[in-house]
């Protein structure tokens, strides 16, 4: 696939409908950005090689990380990848699910679980 940046965000605010409410609601307060892909930096910021095909990531501290005396100095965000997402779905209905489960995962991040975690829960 191959969508305008108009037609991929559109298609990230339709896949977001698709979420839950009771995960959606987390987003209330998370900044949600469209990048073509990963950074160089990124990538080694997070310890993934130059050809990993992240599809997006948490930027943030969990909520598990917070305090009252040190309150985030950025605000939550989530980037979505275009790029790979692309690549890996056919049609525009899989492009949807594929971006949904995408935040869904970062929003677990952002509440705190780790990685093991959503394995357990199915969001590998």
């Amino acid at each position: 696939m191959k969508l305008s940046s108009r037609e991929f965000d559109k298609a990230v605010r339709k896949a977001i409908l698709r979420i839950p409410d009771e995960l959606r609601q987390h987003l209330e307060n998370i900044v949600i950005s469209v990048q073509d892909r990963p950074s160089e930096a990124l990538l080694e910021e997070v310890g993934l090689p130059m050809d990993n095909s992240l599809l997006g990531i948490y930027m943030g501290d969990s909520l598990m990380h917070r305090s009252v005396t040190s309150p985030p100095i950025y605000p939550d965000t989530i980037f979505i990848f275009q790029k790979p997402l692309e690549s890996m779905c056919a049609d525009m209905d899989e492009l949807e699910n594929q971006i949904a489960i995408t935040v869904i995962h970062e929003i677990a991040h952002f509440l705190g679980m780790d990685e093991e975690r959503l394995r357990e829960l199915g969001y590998e």
